[in-house]
């Protein structure tokens, strides 16, 4: 499955790196792409494993928000 959170705080490539990090601790979690211009993640994950629960929480513990979340078709 493949779901694009929108990120809310994320202003540089460090925020980028931490919250690509934080999301691929995740177990479950196959493939993360972070694009600061557009403030989201892509995010590949066995949902079998992972949740949209967990992937919210990882940003949030990271430090940023999750402003919306929208499931892309397999």
């Amino acid at each position: 499955m493949k779901s694009v959170l929108q990120i809310e705080g994320m202003s540089c490539g460090k925020c980028v790196a931490r919250v690509d990090t934080a999301l691929r601790a995740i177990s479950g979690v196959s493939e993360v792409t972070v694009n600061l211009a557009a403030k989201q993640a892509e995010v590949a994950y066995d949902p079998t494993i992972a949740s949209l629960p967990d992937l919210t929480a990882a940003v949030s513990g990271a430090g940023y928000g999750v402003s919306g979340v929208r499931k892309l078709a397999e």
